[in-house]
């Protein structure tokens, strides 16, 4: 059992680590570019709706990055995790690797992007101004749900990714909508009580606000809102596991 663990540890930081060097193979930058990417889109934001929400959110750019590095790690997380299957088909109709673990390493691959991208929110943080919170430790709470929830939705997009490939155009529309309903660079005091109900279903901008929370407003998150996050990941998780396990050994016919 003790092998088995060791050899797919090793495999996985192998798949990690494969993803982050071909990435930036040709890039002058290298992995700098997981510092500037945040950071420029911040400022394109930043200087486009601060001048109609700067007034009604204190230190704007902060409330925008903590909400984008969090949408930005579930959208592609799950999107890294959509394209693993087919992504690796060569390597899989050549030897035996347990498919999950393609899945498992693209969202690894952009949880390190998350981590990276804590350095740019901690500097705009201090440039800013902005209070450093000691309950910036309990982010990690909802941080561990939405990866919960990453992983399922993730495993979930992959098998039907692997039947439909139209499912990645759809997706991606879908994402488009999710983050206008999250409340990425405006306050959702601005839109009708109805529409910010039906946002407060939205895991995504449940983890958000629990983030934000934590970091930004210095408070423990909302119970109620953490509780929800929490059973919906876990839920969606356990949809996940399972709907790959049923298709694990087909998957492999349809590449």
């Amino acid at each position: 059992m003790f092998d088995t663990f060791s050899e797919k540890k090793f495999l996985l930081k192998e798949l990690v680590k494969k993803d982050l060097t071909s990435k930036y193979k040709d890039s002058v930058l290298g992995i700098i570019w997981s510092f500037l990417n945040p950071l420029l889109i911040m400022l394109v934001f930043t200087a486009i709706f601060s001048m109609l929400f700067g007034r009604q959110i204190e230190n704007y750019p902060v409330y925008f990055l903590s909400g984008r590095l969090v949408y930005d790690f579930y959208n592609q997380g799950t999107k890294g995790a959509m394209r693993s299957i087919k992504r690796n088909g060569s390597l899989l109709k050549k030897i035996y690797v347990p498919k999950h673990m393609f899945t498992v390493s693209a969202i690894c691959y952009e949880f390190v992007n998350f981590l990276i991208s804590f350095v740019i929110l901690f500097g705009v943080m201090l440039i800013t101004g902005a209070q450093f919170h000691l309950t910036a430790i309990f982010a990690i709470i909802p941080i561990i749900f939405l990866i919960a929830l990453i992983f399922g939705i993730g495993l979930i997009l992959a098998v039907c990714n692997t039947y439909f490939s139209d499912i990645g155009h759809l997706y991606n529309v879908f994402t488009l909508v999710l983050m206008y309903a999250s409340a990425l660079f405006y306050p959702i005091e601005i839109v009708p009580a109805i529409v910010q109900k039906i946002f407060t279903l939205n895991p995504v901008y449940s983890a958000i606000c629990c983030f934000r929370e934590c970091v930004v407003y210095g408070v423990f998150p909302n119970l109620s809102t953490l509780s929800y996050l929490a059973a919906f990941s876990i839920t969606v998780l356990l949809i996940g596991v399972l709907m790959f396990d049923i298709y694990d050994k087909k998957l492999a016919l349809e590449i």
